[in-house]
């Protein structure tokens, strides 16, 4: 006789799986990258990098940073899986599930910004402003804003989290397809950590002025015409400061940090699934 699968099971499987792998990966990628997450931001902040901080206290912020991680990561993937095995249900051709992994990616990322926009608020406020401790920046920012200023920059870090997983998924989903068929092997950590690699760095240097117009709406003082978070004023006042080079500040480190954060977060994540997939 043979057995019969609950589908309720086989999907909560999927969702304790993605969680636990999201989580993993999301706070490996964090921890280990956090000094050229730093000073990317530095370089992108209206002061400079020099006055920013420069090199010292390259470490502020990584406790925000590292509580942040798990529960952003663990999200986008529950929702990214979730959706994307709901695209794939559809259709097996392939420019149809390569919408759906743009849809789903989307999806992933309103999601994730509900708690990775506060972390980043938090993050970015102690590596610039430099009020000596993630607390204090949480204290600063809850009395001088309240809740709400915990979401300045959503609707930009959303504009920029989407383009950005709109590239780095369907290609690396692509290059994870490819290299399945030419070895005629299911991928490995190894192999989904390579096409990551390329992925992210391809990503972050697309969408880094994106990334310039995150920051400078996050950390700019309140009340002024950057802080109200409007995407084309700020991008048009970075032109006016600095000229179109103002877009890429920080993509040397922004590509780095990704290319590497890409191998090791969508390897982990990838590594995590198959070590778990068995047991959650």
């Amino acid at each position: 006789m043979e057995d019969i699968v609950n589908p309720d099971v086989v999907a909560n499987t999927d969702f304790k799986v993605a969680l636990v792998a999201g989580g993993a990966a999301g706070t490996a990628v964090d921890i280990m990258l956090f000094p050229f997450d730093t000073i990317k931001t530095r370089l992108q902040s209206e002061a400079g990098f020099l006055k920013s901080g420069g090199l010292k206290g390259i470490y502020s912020g990584l406790l925000s940073a590292a509580l942040g991680s798990a529960p952003g990561a663990a999200l986008f993937f529950c929702a990214y899986e979730s959706s994307k095995s709901v695209f794939n249900s559809f259709s097996r051709d392939q420019h149809f599930q390569s919408f759906g992994h743009m849809a789903a990616a989307s999806l992933g990322e309103v999601t994730a910004c509900l708690v990775r926009v506060p972390v980043e608020v938090v993050k970015q406020r102690t590596q610039v402003v430099n009020t000596g401790s993630s607390l204090k920046s949480f204290r600063l920012t809850l009395n001088s804003e309240g809740i709400k200023g915990f979401y300045r920059g959503y609707t930009s870090t959303v504009m920029r989290e989407i383009p950005f997983s709109v590239i780095q998924f369907p290609l690396w989903e692509f290059m994870k397809s490819k290299v399945s068929q030419e070895t005629g092997q299911p991928i490995t950590a190894w192999q989904s950590s390579l096409c990551g690699a390329v992925a992210g760095g391809t990503s972050a240097a697309l969408t880094t002025p994106l990334d310039v117009v995150k920051t400078r709406i996050i950390l700019a003082e309140k009340g002024s015409s950057v802080a109200r978070g409007d995407i084309v004023f700020v991008l048009k006042h970075v032109v006016r400061e600095k000229g179109i080079r103002g877009l890429f500040s920080g993509v040397v480190p922004r590509v780095i940090w990704i290319s590497i954060g890409g191998s090791i977060f969508l390897g982990v994540y990838e590594k995590v699934k198959i070590l778990t997939s068995g047991l959650l």
